[in-house]
């Protein structure tokens, strides 16, 4: 997409590009920057110069090549300056977390909900708790330092329209047609987050650019990540892009079919991934609830029989759904997140062997299947990696306000767009 008559915007791009550039590769120097972004050496010389200034980057010490001359100055993301909220409205419970611009959590909190039936109520909750915890970034000292909060993210169990900031639906909260983000702007003014960028998505999206922005596997592209938990979703990221779809609904893999005439599934279909995988379909009679889940892992860890054989099954289930992942988007690797890891092997593993199975019938190698690096935390810090995710894509955000017929506020002093949905 060419970009024309907006000199701010692109010298935003190019600010970006190298942060970006420097996080993929860390230990670049400003000549190997120039080179493969194709700017001059001035232009990059002076936009990280004002990076380093703004606390997005920082210099290690120097590399001796051997070569005569000036040796070149490696760079890399600062770890010390910046910080990125995030923020996982949960069915049982809210997390939020602070974290540097690597993903390594600052600071986190737990939120226990007064009323889960009361959207209004629970996302008072969490803006209250995003607050406490930027004040203690603020007033830090000694080694820790004092931080700037760049931006605010926060993951959804439900379908969302990130342009809007609108939940559309989250089954197994009830909660219909939620203006999450308006809500949480009005309980943000005037506070130390009031004006910040804020952004929102399905947790399984976010808890995919966890993985994408945090962990070095920006080139582990495609990448799928798949949530387990009362339900099952998807989040897909292909060609450094996060795969939303039309309505924001792509990832919703708990509602393809895995057995014709399967059990009968929430939606109303039957032998759907939810019904056949989700933990809710464990948990028999006992409707969704922190305590229930407890009991599952508890009778699962206890070895008791019959349960553990439905765990086994829904295990096998899991192998047919990777095999569909695997056939529908090749990707280089599938990470497997969610409460459900807590079931341990007796569900990973028969899906290993599953997946298996079909790579072997087909010659071919299977991705890698590997479990999510951030455990409980992996969609608070997703919205931490949303937030730093869509700060360094300019162009996005530009092309998200124009899709929602808002102006693109202006650039703040530390970089942000400060576009807010």
């Amino acid at each position: 997409m060419p970009v024309t008559g907006d000199q701010q915007l692109l010298k935003q791009l190019n600010r970006m590009a190298l942060v970006r550039q420097v996080s993929n590769q860390p230990g670049s120097s400003r000549a190997a920057l120039a080179e493969v972004l194709g700017l001059t050496k001035s232009t990059v010389s002076l936009l990280v110069r004002e990076l380093m200034d703004e606390g997005w980057l920082a210099e290690s010490e120097l590399i001796t090549t051997g070569e005569v001359g000036r040796r070149a100055t490696p760079l890399h993301l600062d770890p010390d300056r910046l910080a990125l909220l995030g923020a996982d409205v949960g069915v049982d419970e809210a997390r939020v977390v602070a974290t540097n611009l690597l993903g390594e959590v600052l600071d986190t909190r737990v939120v226990t909900y007064d009323d889960v039936h009361d959207p209004a109520s629970c996302i008072r909750l969490v803006a209250v708790a995003l607050i406490r915890l930027a004040r203690r970034l603020a007033r830090a000292t000694g080694e820790d330092g004092a931080r700037q909060v760049l931006g605010v993210g926060v993951g959804l169990h439900g379908g969302v329209d990130e342009t809007l900031g609108v939940l559309s639906y989250a089954p197994h909260l009830g909660w219909r047609n939620v203006d999450v983000a308006g809500q949480m702007q009005a309980h943000l003014a005037g506070s130390p987050l009031d004006g910040l960028p804020l952004y929102m998505q399905n947790e399984a999206n976010v808890a995919a650019l966890a993985e994408f922005e945090f962990t070095g596997q920006s080139g582990t592209d495609p990448l799928v990540y798949l949530s387990i938990g009362y339900g099952v979703g998807a989040g897909v990221i292909v060609s450094d892009s996060l795969l939303t779809g039309l309505n924001g609904f792509a990832g919703e893999v708990g509602h393809t079919i895995l057995q014709a005439g399967g059990p009968l599934c929430s939606c109303g279909r039957r032998g759907c991934a939810d019904a056949l995988i989700g933990l809710g379909s464990l948990l028999g009679n006992e409707g969704p609830s922190h305590a229930a889940l407890e009991r599952l892992f508890a009778r699962v860890a206890a070895g008791e029989d019959v349960t553990c054989t439905a765990v086994e099954a829904a295990g096998r289930q899991l192998g047919v759904l990777l095999n569909n992942l695997w056939a529908g988007f090749d990707p280089m690797a599938i990470v497997i997140g969610g409460p459900a890891l807590r079931l341990g092997g007796i569900l990973i593993e028969p899906a290993r062997r599953v997946l298996g199975e079909y790579a072997e019938a087909a010659l071919l190698a299977a991705p890698a299947i590997r479990t999510s690096h951030f455990g409980a935390d992996a969609v608070a810090v997703g919205g931490a990696a949303l937030a730093r995710y869509r700060l360094t894509r300019p162009l996005d955000l530009h092309s998200m306000a124009r899709r929602a017929n808002k102006p693109a506020r202006p650039l703040h002093a530390n970089g942000g767009l400060g576009l807010v949905y």
